[in-house]
């Protein structure tokens, strides 16, 4: 490492990839100034996008224990390190894409796993956290009142049933006396 600015530099990429639940690798060569600014500002909170330099990064990525990306730091390269919801980071990348084609998503990595551009497209496929969370709260509420519905009818004609032994029990001579042997 030739200087402490390349150190410090390499430290906070490192420090990124630790923080964070995913990491995409895009090219970003013919962007303007302000459209990667508005790029961040659709990111949000969830995720922090940084043009990085490919050796500085590769080094980064390597002590941060993260692996098959290597092949992705050609060219032009900025990382989007997302700490929120990866499906919305993944969304926000591919959305902002399509409308400007400069910006190429090379791929990247999900909680250690190495992602294909073809697999952050899927993931930007899915529905939100949120909404599969709730999806999955109504989907449990549904089954449980099918099951309610399925063990109280059995439930509901037991205590029928024990209710008129009980009557009849009492219409033969009171409870507790056994019913006379014929």
């Amino acid at each position: 490492m030739a200087s402490p600015d390349k150190a410090a530099a390499v430290k906070e990429i490192r420090e990124n990839f630790e923080h964070s639940h995913a990491a995409v690798v895009t090219a970003y060569t013919g962007l303007t100034v302000a459209q990667l600014k508005k790029l961040r500002r659709s990111l949000g909170e969830n995720a922090q996008y940084r043009v990085a330099k490919n050796t500085l990064t590769k080094i980064a990525a390597n002590e941060a224990g993260v692996t098959g990306l290597d092949e992705f730091f050609k060219g032009s390269t900025a990382v989007a390190f997302v700490t929120g919801d990866p499906v919305e980071a993944a969304k926000g990348l591919r959305d902002f894409a399509k409308e400007n084609p400069a910006l190429v998503i090379k791929g990247g990595v999900l909680d250690g796993k190495s992602l294909t551009a073809d697999e952050i497209n899927k993931l930007a496929d899915l529905e939100s956290r949120e909404v599969l969370l709730a999806k999955l709260a109504g989907g449990l509420k549904a089954s449980m009142a099918k099951a309610a519905a399925t063990f109280q009818a059995p439930l509901t004609q037991l205590v029928r049933t024990a209710d008129a032994l009980r009557a009849k029990q009492e219409e033969q001579g009171g409870a507790g006396e056994p019913a006379p042997a014929e």
